[in-house]
């Protein structure tokens, strides 16, 4: 009987509502109900402290070993330069600038008639050597150790050629390599947390220089 009057009561009880939002703020749209504020709140006044992946001790240890990397590639890429170097029989990269003679002559007439074979006593295919540059009684009495023929020299010559640009190349990835260590170390020094300014931006030949503050050393 109890159960069916408090039904009963329910019944008939005045159906709630929330209050609106007062006249004087209605230009401040619904009033929000706590409902809504969990809603738009949930989850965005706690802050989830995110796990480091990497300690900066680790990503320091990171950089040093990249930039041994580095600079171990260098250091073989300079090696293969001065071995190309050697095998070309490198003077000067600038060329024939050191195998230059110089001649000299009491009159003008003497300078007209000048040839360098016949000065130097050797082939005129033989003259652009700068070695092997044998005279011309040496070829009537023995056989010249190399090529002589104009076939075999321009052979020769594009094989030199060849590797002159292959020299070229190296070079270039020795300097860029050279770069990419020195930039890596300068990423690697920012990690330290000392007051720094930038003088110099990165480029494509040079790393960012930064000023650091000097620190006291006990």
């Amino acid at each position: 009987m109890a159960a069916a009057f408090r039904k009963a009561a329910k019944s008939r009880q005045r159906e709630h509502r929330e209050r609106s939002q007062p006249g004087f703020r209605k230009h401040l749209g619904l009033l929000e109900k706590k409902k809504d504020y969990k809603l738009r709140a949930d989850g965005v006044h706690v802050i989830k402290q995110t796990k480091e992946e990497v300690t900066p001790e680790q990503l320091k240890l990171m950089r040093t070993q990249d930039v041994k990397y580095i600079e171990m590639k260098r250091v073989a890429e300079a090696k293969k330069i001065e071995r190309l170097k050697s095998e070309l029989h490198l003077l000067d990269f600038q060329g024939k600038q050191q195998s230059k003679h110089v001649f000299f002559f009491d009159t003008k007439k003497e300078v007209e008639q000048f040839d360098v074979a016949t000065h130097l006593q050797t082939a005129p295919e033989l003259v652009d050597r700068v070695f092997n540059r044998p005279r011309i009684e040496t070829l009537q009495k023995e056989k010249v150790k190399g090529v002589t023929h104009q076939t075999g020299l321009k052979r020769i010559a594009k094989e030199r050629q060849k590797q002159y640009n292959c020299l070229t190349q190296r070079i270039e990835r020795e300097k860029k390599l050279f770069v990419i260590a020195q930039k890596i170390q300068t990423r690697k020094d920012l990690l330290d947390k000392t007051q720094k300014v930038k003088v110099k931006k990165e480029t494509v030949n040079s790393p960012v220089i930064y000023k650091f503050q000097s620190r006291r050393k006990r």
